[in-house]
């Protein structure tokens, strides 16, 4: 074998080490992203979760409003993302426990009576107001006494949560019996079906952003804006604040 043979072969030889060493930094990278976002939204790979899906309070035949389908479509983009399997069931349907499958909740307590009961079990710092009357206090929300009215189409508000109950007496705390981490509930609980749409994108977008934060079994509960959406639709969504100690408090109602 000639120098200029010999060459050519440890350039291919080194060419390949270097794909291959390439390859597996890049598998690792995306094995361990995989991993933190499963961690996350508790959700192992081919494991089970549930959807529970609100009613449009505008009509009486169960309906779902059309930003809620978009908001059902980015949650079921998450949980494919992340291996596991779906199980979409209605709000008057879901009558279970917490804790043993991850849980997303979608819509506020007015549309939805499992909200209304994470509310009541896992929230008892918010109160919504559920009159269907119009007025300025429609849908409003109260949390740590401090008032957070709609202004429809101009600003909205939105509570996003991921909740395992380890800050309420009622709730279950660290692991199951077998084992196994308490699985969350995320919670999106918004004055409009568009705003519960922009708090689903809002989860996707920055989910590494609040595991970051928050931890990968942390509960957290933040108020979200919804500005602008006669204009932007759900687009343009600002953080208010992080209301978890006011949430999460024992209050009057």
């Amino acid at each position: 074998m000639d120098d200029n043979v010999r060459e050519l072969v440890l350039g291919l030889v080194a060419a390949a080490i270097t794909a291959a060493a390439g390859w597996f930094a890049r598998t690792s990278l995306w094995r361990r992203q995989l991993h933190k976002r499963q961690r996350f939204f508790g959700l192992p790979e081919n494991s089970g979760c549930l959807l529970v899906v609100n009613h449009d309070p505008a009509t009486d035949e169960g309906a779902v409003a059309r930003n809620d389908v978009f908001a059902l479509l980015e949650l079921s983009a998450l949980v494919k993302d992340c291996g596991a399997r779906m199980e979409m069931v209605g709000h008057d349907a879901a009558r279970r426990g917490f804790g043993e499958h991850t849980e997303f909740c979608l819509g506020g307590p007015g549309s939805n009576q499992r909200t209304a009961a994470h509310l009541e079990t896992l929230l008892p710092g918010v109160a919504v107001n559920t009159d269907a009357e119009p007025g300025l206090g429609r849908a409003a929300f109260t949390v740590g006494g401090e008032h957070y009215r709609m202004e429809e189409g101009s600003v909205e508000y939105v509570l996003l949560a991921r909740l395992t109950g380890a800050s309420s007496p009622a709730g279950p705390k660290g692991e199951r019996g077998d084992g196994e981490a308490v699985r969350p509930v995320f919670l999106i609980c918004g004055q409009r079906s568009l705003t519960n749409q922009a708090a689903a994108r809002y989860l996707a977008r920055h989910q590494v952003r609040l595991a970051r934060r928050h931890g990968h079994g942390g509960d957290f509960c933040l108020l979200l804006r919804v500005v602008n959406s006669r204009a932007y639709g759900p687009d343009v969504v600002e953080l208010v604040a992080d209301v978890t100690r006011e949430a999460t408090a024992s209050q009057a109602r």
